[in-house]
């Protein structure tokens, strides 16, 4: 089914009004100087489905909070296309024409400059994060992010593993907290296989909690080795009128509300959702229940150091489903749809 997309051309904010020297706007920066052209993801073309491609545009320029990044790497999350359709739907050709969609989230890479207020961070000082001031637009070879949405990056980790990790592991990690998950808690994770359900199995694990996974049969093995106490085939019948009672029922997959889980939580029990679909969205995003939650992910330094240090630990890790070049985005946005990858799907933006 084809839905509505405007021809739209991605490049990075160039500070607040896009006003200073050198950005897209302004005349005074050579943009075929290549110190300043950069390749960037576009789309365009109608439809929910939109054919992406690179171009080049004039690399931004960091705000006095900022750092500039060469990214290396970056990745494909389910957000992306979600928020393509959902905008495809409900935006009006007036506001389409307003709202550029800004390709990728998560990045890793290397600070090349850094704005005046910017203290903890130095050029050439290797960081991952992400930046939720619209998007990271991290589909490009530079992106600028604020210094609080970045960390360091493990030291046990490529670009690759890091750039995968951001929004899907903060959201894991953030949806645990919520739940205030601890030792010997019960939890209940629904889609345990894919990009927040792999980090979820682990940092619940690490947190101390029992952990059961609900996936197909395929990667019961798969999250099992990720630490998961217990899996749940879904394919086998309707688990959520057997599976006992859980301190924490996380719904990563997000289809499921309070009430389809209503046996899962007993009567203490607490429902999070991540709202990636409606039936999660309109159970979870009104305060009308207090046992139901969702996790709207911020990105943190504390919570990326967290990260880090669960990484340098040996408690966490990513599980890498398949890697594109930056070329191939449009594949990797493909094997995101398909609903088949086991972990992240990493995008190689520039090499080293």
């Amino acid at each position: 089914m084809e839905s509505w997309w405007p021809e739209v051309t991605l490049f990075i904010r160039c500070g607040p009004r896009g006003a200073k020297p050198g950005c897209a706007e302004s005349p005074h920066r050579n943009q075929t100087d290549h110190r300043y052209a950069m390749k960037v993801v576009t789309t365009r073309g109608w439809g929910i489905k939109p054919t992406l491609m690179i171009e080049q545009r004039p690399a931004p320029v960091p705000d006095d909070n900022d750092v500039l990044v060469q990214v290396r790497a970056s990745s494909v999350n389910p957000k992306d296309w979600k928020l393509n359709l959902t905008g495809s739907i409900l935006a009006t050709p007036l506001l389409r024409s307003k709202i550029r969609p800004l390709f990728g989230d998560d990045l890793a890479g290397d600070v090349i400059a850094v704005g005046k207020n910017v203290t903890d961070f130095a050029i050439g000082d290797k960081v991952f994060g992400m930046d939720m001031r619209l998007r990271t637009a991290s589909l490009a070879e530079k992106a600028v992010i604020d210094q609080n949405c970045i960390a360091r990056m493990p030291s046990n980790m490529t670009y690759a593993e890091a750039g995968a990790m951001p929004l899907a592991a903060l959201t894991a990690l953030q949806g645990l907290q919520i739940g205030a998950t601890g030792k010997n808690s019960r939890v209940l994770l629904i889609g345990a296989s894919g990009g927040v359900g792999t980090y979820a199995v682990q940092i619940a694990k690490a947190l101390g909690a029992h952990v059961t996974a609900v996936c197909s049969g395929r990667n019961a093995s798969f999250v099992t080795e990720l630490g998961a106490d217990a899996v749940i085939d879904y394919t086998l019948g309707d688990f959520r009128q057997h599976a006992g009672e859980f301190d924490v029922v996380f719904d990563i997959a997000s289809y499921e509300t309070p009430r389809s889980c209503a046996r899962l939580m007993g009567n203490q029990g607490l429902f999070i959702s991540t709202f990636g679909h409606l039936p999660g969205l309109l159970s979870t995003a009104l305060p009308l229940n207090p046992r139901a939650k969702s996790v709207t992910v911020t990105p943190r330094r504390r919570d990326l150091d967290t990260l880090r240090d669960l990484v340098e630990s040996n408690r966490l890790r990513t599980v890498i489903d398949s890697a594109f070049p930056l070329e191939q985005s449009q594949a990797a946005y493909d094997r995101s749809r398909s609903g088949r990858a086991r972990g992240k799907i990493a995008i190689t933006v520039s090499a080293q």
